[in-house]
Protein backbone atom coordinates (compact mmCIF):
# COMPACT_ATOMS: atom_id res chain seq x y z
CA UNK A 1 0.00 0.00 0.00
CA UNK A 2 1.23 3.50 -0.86
CA UNK A 3 2.26 5.76 2.02
CA UNK A 4 0.24 8.77 0.87
CA UNK A 5 1.51 11.10 3.61
CA UNK A 6 5.12 10.42 2.71
CA UNK A 7 4.28 10.90 -0.95
CA UNK A 8 2.88 14.40 -0.32
CA UNK A 9 5.73 15.40 1.99
CA UNK A 10 4.19 14.97 5.43
CA UNK A 11 4.65 12.53 8.30
CA UNK A 12 1.52 13.19 10.37
CA UNK A 13 -2.21 13.49 9.61
CA UNK A 14 -3.28 17.13 9.60
CA UNK A 15 -6.42 17.25 11.75
CA UNK A 16 -5.79 14.62 14.45
CA UNK A 17 -5.53 17.11 17.32
CA UNK A 18 -8.69 18.98 16.36
CA UNK A 19 -10.63 15.75 15.82
CA UNK A 20 -9.50 14.42 19.21
CA UNK A 21 -10.39 17.66 21.05
CA UNK A 22 -13.85 17.80 19.49
CA UNK A 23 -14.53 14.05 19.52
CA UNK A 24 -17.26 13.92 22.17
CA UNK A 25 -19.20 16.94 20.93
CA UNK A 26 -18.90 15.75 17.34
CA UNK A 27 -20.21 12.31 18.22
CA UNK A 28 -23.08 13.76 20.24
CA UNK A 29 -24.23 16.11 17.50
CA UNK A 30 -24.03 13.48 14.77
CA UNK A 31 -25.76 10.75 16.77
CA UNK A 32 -28.75 13.04 17.37
CA UNK A 33 -29.08 14.35 13.79
CA UNK A 34 -30.37 13.46 10.33
CA UNK A 35 -28.07 14.00 7.34
CA UNK A 36 -28.40 14.26 3.59
CA UNK A 37 -25.13 14.06 1.64
CA UNK A 38 -25.33 15.04 -2.03
CA UNK A 39 -22.52 13.86 -4.28
CA UNK A 40 -21.77 11.36 -1.55
CA UNK A 41 -20.21 8.62 -3.68
CA UNK A 42 -17.28 10.57 -5.10
CA UNK A 43 -13.84 10.61 -3.52
CA UNK A 44 -14.53 13.47 -1.11
CA UNK A 45 -18.22 12.69 -0.67
CA UNK A 46 -17.55 9.09 0.31
CA UNK A 47 -14.92 10.25 2.81
CA UNK A 48 -17.53 12.52 4.41
CA UNK A 49 -20.15 9.76 4.43
CA UNK A 50 -17.76 7.40 6.22
CA UNK A 51 -16.98 10.01 8.89
CA UNK A 52 -20.70 10.50 9.54
CA UNK A 53 -21.60 6.79 9.40
CA UNK A 54 -18.86 5.90 11.92
CA UNK A 55 -20.54 8.20 14.47
CA UNK A 56 -23.99 6.55 14.37
CA UNK A 57 -26.32 9.22 12.95
CA UNK A 58 -30.07 8.95 13.39
CA UNK A 59 -30.39 8.98 9.63
CA UNK A 60 -27.94 9.20 6.73
CA UNK A 61 -29.21 9.51 3.16
CA UNK A 62 -26.71 9.64 0.32
CA UNK A 63 -27.47 10.94 -3.17
CA UNK A 64 -25.20 10.56 -6.18
CA UNK A 65 -25.77 10.47 -9.91
CA UNK A 66 -23.39 7.50 -10.26
CA UNK A 67 -25.16 4.23 -9.54
CA UNK A 68 -21.90 2.26 -9.72
CA UNK A 69 -20.11 4.51 -7.24
CA UNK A 70 -23.02 4.19 -4.80
CA UNK A 71 -22.86 0.41 -5.03
CA UNK A 72 -19.14 0.50 -4.21
CA UNK A 73 -19.74 2.96 -1.37
CA UNK A 74 -22.22 0.59 0.27
CA UNK A 75 -19.86 -2.37 -0.19
CA UNK A 76 -17.03 -0.35 1.33
CA UNK A 77 -19.08 0.79 4.33
CA UNK A 78 -20.55 -2.64 5.03
CA UNK A 79 -17.08 -4.21 4.79
CA UNK A 80 -15.39 -1.66 7.08
CA UNK A 81 -18.09 -0.42 9.48
CA UNK A 82 -20.96 -2.88 9.29
CA UNK A 83 -24.31 -1.46 10.37
CA UNK A 84 -25.81 1.29 12.54
CA UNK A 85 -28.98 1.60 14.60
CA UNK A 86 -30.11 4.59 12.56
CA UNK A 87 -31.38 4.64 8.98
CA UNK A 88 -28.95 4.49 6.06
CA UNK A 89 -30.02 4.70 2.42
CA UNK A 90 -28.55 5.62 -0.97
CA UNK A 91 -30.31 7.14 -3.97
CA UNK A 92 -28.94 7.12 -7.54
CA UNK A 93 -30.66 10.30 -8.68
CA UNK A 94 -29.71 13.64 -10.22
CA UNK A 95 -29.55 16.40 -7.60
CA UNK A 96 -30.91 18.86 -10.14
CA UNK A 97 -34.04 16.83 -10.90
CA UNK A 98 -37.64 17.05 -9.71
CA UNK A 99 -37.22 13.53 -8.32
CA UNK A 100 -34.52 14.84 -6.00
CA UNK A 101 -36.68 17.79 -4.97
CA UNK A 102 -39.37 15.34 -3.90
CA UNK A 103 -36.82 13.50 -1.74
CA UNK A 104 -35.45 16.55 0.05
CA UNK A 105 -38.83 18.27 0.43
CA UNK A 106 -40.37 15.10 1.81
CA UNK A 107 -37.83 14.70 4.61
CA UNK A 108 -36.62 16.88 7.45
CA UNK A 109 -32.83 16.83 7.50
CA UNK A 110 -30.87 18.63 10.19
CA UNK A 111 -27.82 18.95 7.92
CA UNK A 112 -27.53 18.97 4.14
CA UNK A 113 -24.00 18.57 2.80
CA UNK A 114 -23.32 19.21 -0.87
CA UNK A 115 -20.20 17.55 -2.29
CA UNK A 116 -21.34 17.50 -5.93
CA UNK A 117 -19.32 19.64 -8.34
CA UNK A 118 -17.53 19.89 -11.63
CA UNK A 119 -14.00 20.42 -10.37
CA UNK A 120 -11.73 20.43 -13.42
CA UNK A 121 -10.25 23.59 -14.89
CA UNK A 122 -10.61 22.02 -18.34
CA UNK A 123 -14.41 22.17 -17.96
CA UNK A 124 -14.32 25.64 -19.53
CA UNK A 125 -12.91 24.30 -22.81
CA UNK A 126 -16.32 24.41 -24.53
CA UNK A 127 -19.51 26.38 -23.80
CA UNK A 128 -21.64 23.25 -23.27
CA UNK A 129 -19.51 21.74 -20.50
CA UNK A 130 -19.05 25.24 -19.11
CA UNK A 131 -22.81 25.70 -18.88
CA UNK A 132 -23.14 22.39 -17.04
CA UNK A 133 -20.42 23.58 -14.65
CA UNK A 134 -22.48 26.71 -13.92
CA UNK A 135 -25.66 24.68 -13.46
CA UNK A 136 -23.98 22.21 -11.09
CA UNK A 137 -21.66 24.46 -9.12
CA UNK A 138 -23.89 27.52 -8.80
CA UNK A 139 -27.59 26.97 -9.53
CA UNK A 140 -27.95 23.44 -8.13
CA UNK A 141 -26.16 24.56 -4.96
CA UNK A 142 -28.43 27.59 -4.66
CA UNK A 143 -31.58 25.48 -5.04
CA UNK A 144 -30.26 22.97 -2.53
CA UNK A 145 -29.57 25.68 0.02
CA UNK A 146 -33.12 27.06 -0.35
CA UNK A 147 -34.43 23.64 0.71
CA UNK A 148 -32.06 23.17 3.66
CA UNK A 149 -32.32 23.83 7.38
CA UNK A 150 -28.53 23.95 7.73
CA UNK A 151 -26.30 23.86 4.65
CA UNK A 152 -22.69 22.96 3.91
CA UNK A 153 -21.06 23.05 0.51
CA UNK A 154 -17.55 22.55 -0.81
CA UNK A 155 -15.83 25.51 -2.37
CA UNK A 156 -12.26 25.46 -3.70
CA UNK A 157 -8.86 27.04 -3.18
CA UNK A 158 -9.35 28.18 -6.78
CA UNK A 159 -12.13 30.52 -5.57
CA UNK A 160 -9.47 32.72 -3.96
CA UNK A 161 -8.40 35.19 -6.66
CA UNK A 162 -9.78 32.90 -9.41
CA UNK A 163 -7.80 32.49 -12.62
CA UNK A 164 -10.19 30.08 -14.33
CA UNK A 165 -13.94 29.72 -14.74
CA UNK A 166 -14.19 26.71 -12.45
CA UNK A 167 -12.67 28.77 -9.62
CA UNK A 168 -14.83 31.75 -10.54
CA UNK A 169 -17.94 29.54 -10.47
CA UNK A 170 -17.07 28.49 -6.93
CA UNK A 171 -16.55 32.11 -5.90
CA UNK A 172 -19.95 33.04 -7.36
CA UNK A 173 -21.46 30.02 -5.56
CA UNK A 174 -20.06 31.44 -2.31
CA UNK A 175 -21.67 34.81 -3.07
CA UNK A 176 -25.07 33.22 -3.73
CA UNK A 177 -24.76 31.35 -0.43
CA UNK A 178 -23.87 34.53 1.48
CA UNK A 179 -26.89 36.20 -0.12
CA UNK A 180 -29.20 33.42 1.16
CA UNK A 181 -27.48 33.14 4.55
CA UNK A 182 -29.95 35.32 6.46
CA UNK A 183 -32.54 32.59 5.87
CA UNK A 184 -30.35 29.47 5.96
CA UNK A 185 -27.09 29.11 7.92
CA UNK A 186 -24.24 27.99 5.65
CA UNK A 187 -20.62 26.96 6.07
CA UNK A 188 -18.04 25.84 3.54
CA UNK A 189 -14.54 24.49 3.04
CA UNK A 190 -11.79 25.47 0.65
CA UNK A 191 -9.08 22.89 0.42
CA UNK A 192 -6.12 21.69 -1.53
CA UNK A 193 -5.75 18.88 -4.03
CA UNK A 194 -7.05 15.63 -2.57
CA UNK A 195 -4.40 13.01 -3.23
CA UNK A 196 -5.63 10.21 -5.53
CA UNK A 197 -9.19 11.55 -5.73
CA UNK A 198 -11.10 10.52 -8.86
CA UNK A 199 -9.90 12.38 -11.92
CA UNK A 200 -6.92 13.97 -10.15
CA UNK A 201 -3.44 13.86 -11.64
CA UNK A 202 -2.29 11.43 -8.93
CA UNK A 203 -5.24 9.18 -9.70
CA UNK A 204 -4.08 9.44 -13.29
CA UNK A 205 -0.67 8.11 -12.25
CA UNK A 206 -2.37 4.96 -10.96
CA UNK A 207 -4.24 4.52 -14.23
CA UNK A 208 -1.08 5.00 -16.31
CA UNK A 209 0.71 2.29 -14.30
CA UNK A 210 -2.17 -0.13 -14.82
CA UNK A 211 -2.18 0.57 -18.57
CA UNK A 212 1.61 0.69 -19.10
CA UNK A 213 1.39 4.28 -20.29
CA UNK A 214 3.72 7.26 -19.76
CA UNK A 215 3.41 9.52 -16.73
CA UNK A 216 3.10 13.22 -17.58
CA UNK A 217 3.29 16.06 -15.06
CA UNK A 218 4.16 19.78 -14.92
CA UNK A 219 7.49 20.61 -13.30
CA UNK A 220 6.68 24.26 -12.56
CA UNK A 221 3.36 23.95 -10.69
CA UNK A 222 3.43 23.58 -6.91
CA UNK A 223 0.34 22.51 -4.97
CA UNK A 224 -0.85 21.66 -1.47
CA UNK A 225 -2.23 18.17 -0.89
CA UNK A 226 -4.45 16.54 1.70
CA UNK A 227 -5.53 12.91 1.97
CA UNK A 228 -9.08 11.71 1.21
CA UNK A 229 -9.70 11.09 4.92
CA UNK A 230 -8.52 14.61 5.74
CA UNK A 231 -10.91 16.02 3.17
CA UNK A 232 -13.77 14.21 4.89
CA UNK A 233 -12.71 15.48 8.31
CA UNK A 234 -12.39 19.10 7.15
CA UNK A 235 -15.84 19.05 5.53
CA UNK A 236 -17.42 17.46 8.59
CA UNK A 237 -15.85 19.92 11.02
CA UNK A 238 -17.03 22.86 8.91
CA UNK A 239 -20.54 21.41 8.56
CA UNK A 240 -20.92 20.79 12.30
CA UNK A 241 -18.89 23.58 13.90
CA UNK A 242 -18.77 26.30 11.26
CA UNK A 243 -20.67 29.47 12.08
CA UNK A 244 -22.85 31.13 9.46
CA UNK A 245 -20.87 32.16 6.34
CA UNK A 246 -17.59 30.73 7.61
CA UNK A 247 -15.18 28.97 5.26
CA UNK A 248 -12.72 26.45 6.72
CA UNK A 249 -9.34 25.75 5.12
CA UNK A 250 -6.30 23.67 6.13
CA UNK A 251 -3.34 25.41 7.71
CA UNK A 252 -0.46 24.36 5.50
CA UNK A 253 3.02 25.82 5.50
CA UNK A 254 4.21 27.12 2.13
CA UNK A 255 7.81 26.03 2.68
CA UNK A 256 6.98 22.57 3.98
CA UNK A 257 3.86 21.53 2.13
CA UNK A 258 3.91 22.98 -1.38
CA UNK A 259 5.15 20.27 -3.72
CA UNK A 260 5.65 19.97 -7.47
CA UNK A 261 3.58 17.44 -9.39
CA UNK A 262 6.75 16.15 -11.05
CA UNK A 263 8.34 15.52 -7.63
CA UNK A 264 5.30 13.51 -6.54
CA UNK A 265 5.49 11.54 -9.80
CA UNK A 266 9.10 10.56 -9.05
CA UNK A 267 8.25 9.56 -5.47
CA UNK A 268 5.25 7.58 -6.70
CA UNK A 269 7.34 5.66 -9.23
CA UNK A 270 9.98 4.89 -6.59
CA UNK A 271 7.24 3.51 -4.32
CA UNK A 272 6.25 1.20 -7.18
CA UNK A 273 9.83 0.07 -7.75
CA UNK A 274 10.48 2.06 -10.95
CA UNK A 275 13.08 4.64 -11.92
CA UNK A 276 11.83 7.58 -14.00
CA UNK A 277 13.10 7.80 -17.58
CA UNK A 278 12.74 11.36 -18.83
CA UNK A 279 11.53 11.51 -22.42
CA UNK A 280 11.89 14.43 -24.82
CA UNK A 281 8.36 14.41 -26.24
CA UNK A 282 5.05 12.53 -26.32
CA UNK A 283 6.02 10.34 -29.28
CA UNK A 284 9.13 9.05 -27.52
CA UNK A 285 7.21 8.46 -24.29
CA UNK A 286 4.48 6.45 -26.02
CA UNK A 287 6.97 4.43 -28.07
CA UNK A 288 9.20 3.46 -25.13
CA UNK A 289 6.64 3.01 -22.33
CA UNK A 290 6.11 -0.77 -22.50
CA UNK A 291 9.75 -1.70 -23.02
CA UNK A 292 11.01 0.59 -20.27
CA UNK A 293 8.53 -0.92 -17.79
CA UNK A 294 10.00 -4.38 -18.41
CA UNK A 295 13.42 -3.04 -17.39
CA UNK A 296 12.32 -1.34 -14.15
CA UNK A 297 12.03 2.13 -15.67
CA UNK A 298 9.03 4.29 -16.49
CA UNK A 299 8.54 6.72 -19.35
CA UNK A 300 8.01 10.24 -18.00
CA UNK A 301 7.39 13.57 -19.65
CA UNK A 302 7.85 16.62 -17.42
CA UNK A 303 7.47 20.17 -18.69
CA UNK A 304 6.11 23.62 -18.01
CA UNK A 305 2.40 24.29 -17.66
CA UNK A 306 1.02 26.05 -20.72
CA UNK A 307 -2.75 25.62 -20.46
CA UNK A 308 -5.62 28.00 -19.70
CA UNK A 309 -6.52 28.81 -16.11
CA UNK A 310 -3.53 27.30 -14.29
CA UNK A 311 -1.88 29.39 -11.57
CA UNK A 312 1.69 28.49 -10.64
CA UNK A 313 0.90 28.96 -6.94
CA UNK A 314 -1.95 28.12 -4.59
CA UNK A 315 -3.82 30.18 -2.02
CA UNK A 316 -6.79 29.62 0.29
CA UNK A 317 -7.75 33.21 1.03
CA UNK A 318 -7.23 36.75 -0.23
CA UNK A 319 -5.80 39.78 1.51
CA UNK A 320 -9.29 41.25 1.85
CA UNK A 321 -10.79 38.36 3.81
CA UNK A 322 -11.10 38.34 7.61
CA UNK A 323 -9.33 35.36 9.21
CA UNK A 324 -9.51 33.48 12.50
CA UNK A 325 -6.32 31.43 12.84
CA UNK A 326 -6.65 30.68 16.56
CA UNK A 327 -9.81 28.60 16.97
CA UNK A 328 -8.36 25.34 15.62
CA UNK A 329 -4.90 23.84 15.67
CA UNK A 330 -4.78 22.91 11.98
CA UNK A 331 -7.69 24.81 10.43
CA UNK A 332 -8.00 28.45 9.47
CA UNK A 333 -11.39 30.13 9.25
CA UNK A 334 -12.53 32.87 6.86
CA UNK A 335 -15.28 35.01 8.40
CA UNK A 336 -17.62 36.58 5.84
CA UNK A 337 -20.32 39.22 5.91
CA UNK A 338 -23.69 38.65 4.21
CA UNK A 339 -24.17 39.80 0.61
CA UNK A 340 -26.82 42.50 0.99
CA UNK A 341 -27.24 43.63 -2.60
CA UNK A 342 -28.10 40.69 -4.79
CA UNK A 343 -28.79 42.71 -7.95
CA UNK A 344 -25.73 41.48 -9.83
CA UNK A 345 -26.42 37.88 -8.76
CA UNK A 346 -30.04 38.10 -9.89
CA UNK A 347 -28.93 39.56 -13.22
CA UNK A 348 -26.37 36.78 -13.63
CA UNK A 349 -28.97 34.10 -12.92
CA UNK A 350 -31.56 35.65 -15.25
CA UNK A 351 -29.14 36.07 -18.16
CA UNK A 352 -27.48 32.65 -17.86
CA UNK A 353 -30.83 30.85 -17.56
CA UNK A 354 -32.07 32.79 -20.57
CA UNK A 355 -29.09 31.45 -22.56
CA UNK A 356 -29.94 27.93 -21.43
CA UNK A 357 -33.61 28.35 -22.38
CA UNK A 358 -32.65 29.73 -25.82
CA UNK A 359 -30.00 27.06 -26.39
CA UNK A 360 -27.40 29.76 -27.09
CA UNK A 361 -24.12 28.85 -25.45
CA UNK A 362 -21.42 31.39 -26.27
CA UNK A 363 -18.29 31.43 -24.11
CA UNK A 364 -17.64 35.15 -24.60
CA UNK A 365 -21.20 35.96 -23.52
CA UNK A 366 -20.86 33.67 -20.50
CA UNK A 367 -17.54 35.32 -19.63
CA UNK A 368 -19.22 38.73 -19.74
CA UNK A 369 -21.74 37.54 -17.14
CA UNK A 370 -18.93 36.28 -14.92
CA UNK A 371 -17.18 39.64 -15.17
CA UNK A 372 -20.25 41.66 -14.16
CA UNK A 373 -20.45 39.64 -10.94
CA UNK A 374 -16.67 39.38 -10.44
CA UNK A 375 -15.04 42.46 -12.00
CA UNK A 376 -11.75 41.46 -10.33
CA UNK A 377 -11.74 38.06 -12.12
CA UNK A 378 -8.28 37.68 -13.68
CA UNK A 379 -8.87 34.94 -16.21
CA UNK A 380 -5.66 33.34 -17.50
CA UNK A 381 -6.35 32.47 -21.14
CA UNK A 382 -3.61 30.66 -23.05
CA UNK A 383 -5.66 29.24 -25.91
CA UNK A 384 -4.84 25.66 -24.93
CA UNK A 385 -6.51 23.16 -22.61
CA UNK A 386 -5.38 19.98 -20.91
CA UNK A 387 -7.41 17.88 -23.34
CA UNK A 388 -4.87 18.88 -26.01
CA UNK A 389 -2.07 17.17 -24.06
CA UNK A 390 -1.24 13.59 -23.13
Amino acid sequence: MIDVLNLIGRSEPLFDSDMARLKDELNERISSSKFLVVGGAGSIGSAVVKEIFAREPMRLDVVDISENNLVELVRDIRSSYGYIQGEFATYAIDAGSNIFKALIDGNKYDYVLNLSALKHVRSEKDPYTLMRLIQTNIFNSDELMKRSKRYFTVSSDKAANPANMMGASKRIMEMFAFYRSNLTPVSMARFANVAFSDGSLLHGFEQRIKKLQPIVAPNDVRRYFITPKESGELCLLSAIFGENREIFFPKLDEKLNLIKFSDIAVRYLHSKGYKPYICKNEDEARAKAAQLAQNGQWACLFGSSDTTGEKDYEEFYTGNEQLDMERFASIGVIENEPVINGASLNKFETNIKSMIADGKFDKDAIMAEFMQVLPEFNHIEKGRYLDAKM
